[in-house]
């Protein structure tokens, strides 16, 4: 009798066993999945980060050049009202010169202007674009916690870790989720905490 009671007991042990072996596969199989579709998600907003990023480099570089264009044209300004100065002011060309220097000064001014408004609105999507890469990265690391507190689960058996892990995997959906939906949701504390 006494075997008897201790097969059943080691039966239902197992029993016990398996099944929180089967919670544990379930798990891991819906948060690869979530895992995956974050992942794909992410990576398109890293790229998009990475065009945005050159678009506002190259408008930055286009504008210190009109910057000097416009430097050079008032150095030239400059030169020609030395000359009128020296030479009088009647002579055509100097005037001629003067209005052309004035006209390309007013332009630079005007194409300086759009081009900074058009750099710092690539600066603002790029920033943007960060808060939600900075999401699934929280939800990403999250994730693999869980995994990792899952994985232990399995062979340890014990039974409150999954519980624990469940909690990491609702914070690393919540994230997730945000991410996919574009949420304003960031814990901005945590994510300076492991920039």
């Amino acid at each position: 009798m006494e075997e008897i009671s201790e097969l059943q007991e080691k039966l239902g042990l197992s029993v016990a066993r398996n099944r929180l072996n089967n919670w544990v596969a379930i798990s891991v199989s819906l948060i690869s999945v979530f895992m995956a579709v974050t992942k794909v998600k992410d990576d398109n907003i890293v790229q998009a980060m990475l065009q945005t990023k050159s678009d506002a480099v190259d408008t930055w570089n286009e504008y210190q050049s009109k910057k000097i264009k416009h430097h050079l044209a008032e150095l030239g300004l400059n030169q020609v009202k030395a000359l009128q100065v020296a030479y009088g002011k009647g002579n055509a060309e100097l005037s001629f010169q003067q209005n052309s220097y004035q006209a390309g000064i007013a332009r630079y001014q005007k194409e300086e202007e759009t081009l900074s408004q058009k750099a710092r609105k690539f600066e603002k999507q790029y920033d943007d674009l960060n808060f939600r890469d900075d999401q699934f990265d929280l939800s990403d690391a999250i994730f693999s916690i869980t995994l990792a507190m899952l994985a232990i689960t399995a062979l340890t058996g014990k039974r409150k870790l999954p519980v624990l892990a469940w909690l990491f995997a609702g914070f690393g959906l919540l994230m997730g989720v945000a991410g996919l939906m574009g949420l304003a949701l960031h814990p901005t504390a945590l994510v300076r905490l492991l920039s």
